[in-house]
C-alpha cells in the first residue's frame, strides 16, 4: 500500500502554508533514461538537496530523482524549528553512550545548526530564519532534569545561550500559564522549510547537479560495482547510490529491508491560524522563539512572518490523513491558549516522517558504495541538513562522522511491518495518559 497515494495528490504540494507563501517553486528538467552518473540520489529533501550540493561543488556529476516534488515530504512540511543537540537529551546520551560520544554528538549538533545558517548566508536564501527556541515542561516533576541538562550544557560544554527558567520566568517568553518551568535556547531557531529547501535546490543546480522531479523509483539492481536505478522513465546507471528518503521510502522498502525495519513512517499535522497582528503575537511569543513542549507526541509552535500562529501536533500511525486536520490540531492549540479556542484556521496539513526506536537517526552503509540516512525522528531540520553532507564525506573517504552517527545502537521495530504499527499504536496510547497524570 502507497503511503503517498492515499494522503496527496501526486505531484503536488499539499494545501500549506508554506506552499502558499514559497518565494517559487522550483521546475527541473524531466528525467529520461538511459542515463550515467557518477552518484543517484534518491530522495529531494534536505538530505538528499545537502548531498547532492557537497558532491557536485566536489566535482561529481551527480543525479538527483525525487518522486513528488523538491522538499515534497517532511523537509517541506515541517515545524521549521532549528534544534540544539540531537533528538536525544545530552543526559540521556552521556548515561547512555558515555560522555565522550555525548559530546561528540553534541558539537555535531552544533556543527548541523552552523551548517544550515552558514547555506542560508552563502546561497542568499530568503526564509525567515529566526533566533530562539523555548523548551516548556507541562509538569512540575520535570523541573530538576530540565535543570540538570540546561546546568550539563552551560558548564561542562560551555554553551551559554542557554537558560533555565522557573515557572514565574516563563512568561516573559510564552503567553500562556500551561507550563512549570522550561529552558530558552538563542543558538536554536526556526525558519521556513520549504524555502529553505527550495534555496538547497537552486544552490545545487548552480553546482552541477541534475535535479528531476516526478520520477518513480521502482527498484535497484547492483551488478559488479555499478547500480541500475530502474524508474518509470528508463532506467539511470551509476557509481554510488545514495537513499534519502526517510519516512517516504514506499516500495523500496522491499528491496532495502534494512532501513525499512529501523525506520518506521508516521503522520503529524500542523494548523496555521489567520493573521493574528502585531500586537496579538506579541502577547502569545513576546520574543518571536519557536516553542517545543516535553509532551511525548510534542507541541511545537511559533509565529510566521505574517504573524500567524503556525502550531504542530498529534500524531497518526494508520495509511491515511484525517478529513479534518484542523479538527485534530485545534485542541492541544487551545490547550495551551484558550483564548484560540475560536480562532479561524486557513491552513492545515499532515506530513509523514520517519522515527527511530531510539529517535537517533539511522545511518547504514548497505553496500561498499550505497549509503542511506533517514529517520531524524523530528529533528530532521538541522540534522537530515548536515546528513547530506556527512554522507557526501563518506562517499569521499571522509568516514568519522557517518562512522559515528552508524555504530550507535540501533533498534527494530518489533512485530515487523504487519505487526509494528498496531504495537506503535498500544505504546503512544500509553505515553498519551502518562502525560495526562
Amino acid at each position: 500500500m502507497d503511503l503517498l497515494h492515499l494522503n496527496d495528490r501526486p505531484g503536488v504540494y499539499p494545501d500549506s502554508y508554506y506552499a502558499a507563501t514559497a518565494n517559487r517553486h522550483l521546475t527541473t528538467e524531466p528525467f529520461e533514461g538511459p542515463a550515467k552518473a557518477d552518484v543517484c540520489i534518491i530522495g529531494g529533501g534536505f538530505t538528499g538537496l545537502s548531498a547532492a550540493l557537497n558532491l557536485a561543488e566536489a566535482g561529481y556529476d551527480v543525479v538527483l530523482l525525487e518522486a513528488q516534488r523538491i522538499a515534497f515530504g517532511a523537509s517541506g512540511r515541517n515545524g521549521g524549528q532549528i534544534g540544539s543537540g540531537q533528538r536525544q537529551g545530552q543526559l540521556q546520551l552521556k548515561a547512555e553512550l558515555g560522555a565522550d560520544t555525548a559530546r561528540r554528538l553534541w558539537d555535531l549538533g552544533e556543527e548541523a545548526k552552523a551548517t544550515v545558517r552558514g547555506r542560508i548566508a552563502k546561497h542568499q536564501i530568503d526564509c525567515d530564519l529566526k533566533a530562539g527556541q523555548l523548551h516548556a515542561d507541562i509538569k512540575p516533576r520535570y523541573r530538576d532534569d530540565r535543570l540538570r541538562e540546561t546546568t550539563l550544557l552551560r558548564e561542562e560544554y560551555g554553551y551559554e545561550q542557554i537558560e533555565f527558567l522557573e515557572r514565574e520566568q516563563m512568561g516573559a517568553h510564552i503567553g500562556s500559564d500551561a507550563y512549570a518551568c522550561g529552558a530558552i535556547d538563542m543558538g536554536a531557531g526556526h525558519l521556513h522549510p520549504l524555502n529553505y529547501a527550495l534555496g538547497l535546490a537552486d544552490a545545487a543546480l548552480a553546482a552541477g547537479a541534475r535535479l528531476h522531479e516526478r520520477v518513480q523509483v521502482r527498484r535497484v539492481v547492483s551488478q559488479s560495482e555499478r547500480h541500475r536505478v530502474e524508474t518509470d522513465a528508463g532506467p539511470l546507471d551509476a557509481a554510488h547510490l545514495i537513499i534519502a528518503c526517510n519516512g517516504y521510502l514506499g516500495e523500496l522498502g522491499e528491496f532495502l529491508p534494512v532501513v525499512a525495519n529501523h525506520v518506521m513512517p508516521i503522520n503529524n499535522f500542523i494548523a496555521v491560524t489567520e493573521p493574528l497582528g502585531e500586537a496579538k503575537a506579541r502577547d502569545l511569543i513576546p520574543n518571536d522563539v519557536c516553542v517545543a513542549d516535553s509532551k511525548f507526541v510534542v507541541n511545537y509552535y511559533r509565529m510566521t512572518a505574517d504573524k500567524r500562529l503556525l502550531f504542530g501536533g498529534g500524531e497518526t500511525y494508520s495509511y491515511k490523513f484525517p478529513k479534518d486536520i484542523a479538527s485534530v490540531v485545534r485542541p492541544s492549540m487551545a490547550e495551551i491558549y484558550p483564548d484560540l479556542g475560536d480562532v479561524k484556521i486557513d491552513y492545515s496539513w499532515g506530513g509523514t516522517l520517519g522515527i527511530t526506536m531510539t529517535r537517533m537517526p539511522h545511518f547504514v552503509q548497505l553496500a561498499p558504495t550505497v549509503f542511506s540516512a533517514s529517520g531524524f525522528s523530528g529533528h530532521g531540520v538541522p540534522t537530515a541538513s548536515i546528513a547530506g553532507k556527512i554522507v557526501a564525506d563518506k562517499l569521499r573517504g571522509q568516514a568519522e562522522q557517518f562512522d559515528l552517527y552508524a555504530g550507535l545502537k540501533s533498534q527494530r521495530f518489533p512485530g515487523g511491518p504487519k505487526m509494528r504499527h498496531p504495537l506503535l499504536v498500544l505504546a503512544m496510547t500509553w505515553y498519551a495518559l502518562r502525560d495526562r497524570l
